[in-house]
């Protein structure tokens, strides 16, 4: 049972992290490197503080509440909570997340692919191949664990490894420590990872609850203890790979501080290996992505099938809907939709971490109150964030 639990743990624990690092989590520690430059300290710490910290927060929650996401929100009411859901499930699902991890990835590997690739095209088969993937819910954990994870740390271990081993000049910054320590955790923040470690760390405990349940020694606890341990590796290579890509950043990014995120990753790369490490680039970025909209891809059809449809739709058939509203959107772009939905999401978030605390501590400590913390974040927030509503009223003028 032991050396179950253990094989377990580690095919789980890689399944977690290749969920959670998708097209940002390439792009954003990089970016962050470049902006902190000779104060990478400061930069890599306050990046890992919000990056990592706070998804493993909501891990752990949602493992106390045994998986169940439903009890999780509901501690705000049934209403709140069902409202709060479908807000996280169209953020991280085919309204926000899913449709910007396929342009990003687009976007990141055009220059591997044939002309004739549009993003249409691109987009239809890389869906495709997703819904391939992930028809067979029972076998999600072992094909990330397996083999899409151990695919995408090769890939990041030879562009991490290369990179670290012949460094070039880091970039002089001249702005205070607290500055930069500031700047990254703003920039780690913006990753919105919590939303999907909640919902991901759901998955993974329905799905070990399968692999494991046959076994005479199991219980809720082995299953807690089991989910907890995988999670906390997946977080711990979060880390070790975010120091990493943020070190290449601050090595190479010389004369990149002013370019697009997206292609920061691609462009470092190149100067790492040159052009005969195309398919390594290729292969790290296309397996970010894959990961991840495969997990948000079974969490969202397991939320039409149970939640929307009310068990009327199949899981095939929630998924298939899932995968061609995403091929929709992004063929339509997400300029327009990036622009009106960030100032909401901005808004919203904290709310998000305030509730992963106090859930925290009620699972701990027996700490009741609930919803008087999350209003006082809620009004809190929209005040900070009221000057980017302008773009609201601007629509009525």
């Amino acid at each position: 049972m032991k050396k179950l639990l253990r094989s377990t743990i580690v095919t789980a624990g890689l399944a977690i992290f290749s969920m959670l690092f998708g097209a940002g989590n390439l792009m954003y520690p990089i970016k962050a490197g470049v902006n902190a430059g000779s104060k990478l300290g400061w930069g890599i710490t306050g990046f890992l503080l919000t990056a990592v910290l706070i998804p493993v927060m909501g891990l752990v929650g949602i493992i106390l509440f045994n998986g169940d996401y439903k009890a999780f929100f509901n501690r705000l009411g049934r209403i709140p909570g069902a409202l709060i859901i479908g807000f996280c499930m169209a953020v991280i699902g085919p309204v926000y997340v899913m449709p910007r991890i396929v342009t990003s990835c687009y976007t990141m590997i055009i220059p591997f692919l044939p002309d004739f690739f549009s993003i249409g095209l691109f987009s239809i088969i890389f869906c495709g191949l997703t819904f391939l993937a992930t028809y067979r819910e029972s076998k999600i954990i072992d094909l990330l664990g397996n083999l899409i994870s151990p695919a995408l740390l090769i890939a990041l271990s030879i562009i991490l490894v290369k990179g670290i081993l012949n460094p070039q000049a880091l970039i002089e910054n001249s702005a205070t420590g607290i500055s930069v320590f500031t700047e990254q955790a703003i920039l780690g923040y913006n990753l919105l990872d919590l939303l999907g470690t909640i919902f991901f760390g759901s998955i993974v405990l329905s799905l070990l609850k399968n692999s494991i349940s046959s076994n005479n020694d199991y219980n809720l606890k082995t299953l807690a203890w089991t989910g907890m341990q995988a999670g906390l590796l997946g977080c711990v290579l979060l880390g070790i790979v975010y120091t990493g890509m943020a070190l290449l950043g601050a090595y190479y990014g010389q004369g990149l501080e002013s370019t697009n995120v997206a292609e920061l990753f691609s462009l470092i790369s190149f100067k790492i290996l040159g052009a005969h490490g195309a398919f390594i680039i290729a292969t790290a970025v296309t397996m970010a992505c894959f990961s991840t909209i495969i997990a948000l891809s079974t969490v969202l059809a397991e939320y039409v099938q149970r939640d929307i449809s009310n068990n009327k739709f199949s899981y095939i058939s929630s998924l298939a809907l899932v995968l061609g509203i995403t091929i929709v959107i992004s063929l339509k772009g997400l300029g327009p939709l990036l622009h009106f939905a960030t100032p909401i999401i901005v808004t919203i978030y904290p709310l998000f971490i305030t509730l992963t605390l106090v859930n925290l501590a009620y699972k701990l400590f027996n700490f009741k109150p609930v919803k008087i913390p999350v209003l006082i974040t809620l009004l809190a927030s929209l005040y900070i964030n009221s000057a980017s509503y302008e773009i609201y009223f601007s629509l009525f003028r």
